[in-house]
Order: C-alpha cells, then structure tokens, then sequence
C-alpha cells in the first residue's frame, strides 16, 4: 500500500531527499520549502507524539539536516531503517521507498561531514 505523497523543492544545496508532502498539511512540508524550519520542526514534533510515521520522521530528519543537526538527522534516518520499509510517491510518476529515502539522507550526511572535515 502506497503513501501518496509529492516531492516538494529540494532541502539543501546537495539535493537531500525532499520534504513529502501529502493531502494534509501535517507534515510541514510547505514550512520546509519556505524555509520556517522551526515551525516546521514543532508541527512534525507534535504529530510524533501521535504517530511515528516514517514520513513524519524523513521530514523531521530533512529539517535538521537543514539546520545542521547531522547527529538528530541521523538517528531518524537510522530509525526509519529500523521498520518496515514503505513505498513513497516522491514525485507524481516516482515511487521510492521510505528505506532508499533515509539510505540517501544518510548518505548525504556522511559526505556533508567529509567535506566539513577538510
């Protein structure tokens, strides 16, 4: 069973996977795209208190990594890794799975750290 989601704008510079965006407006993805990362961080954090999505999780983690928070970023990436991997509509003909989305986070993590260590 596919979540329906769309991509939205890309997070960063180094095109992170990009916020979903769904139906509803709970998972802050128009709050990534624009930029307003607190509010953004606050709405994801309380519909965490509620349900730990792996949506809500890829989000949260693409708003820490924009804010610099490579540690917090990384352990939502590894928890998403933890569950069941879920099919993702990235973009209108895309599907990706939520494991591949927080693969690729990870991924841009590390090399984001490398290139911070030169």
């Amino acid at each position: 069973m596919s979540i329906k989601l769309v991509a939205a704008a890309a997070v960063s510079l180094l095109a992170l996977a990009s916020p979903a965006f769904a139906q509803d407006s709970n998972l802050a993805a128009r709050e990534i795209m624009t930029g307003s990362y607190a509010t953004a961080e606050q709405k994801l954090l309380n519909q965490m208190r509620l349900d730990q999505r792996p949506e809500l999780q890829l989000n949260l983690a693409a708003v820490y990594y924009a804010t610099g928070r490579v540690d917090e970023a990384r352990a939502l990436y590894q928890q998403v890794l933890q569950k069941d991997d879920v099919p993702m509509t990235v973009t209108t003909d895309r599907v990706a799975g939520s494991h591949a989305i927080a693969q690729t986070g990870l991924r841009y993590l590390s090399q984001r750290q490398h290139i911070a260590s030169r």
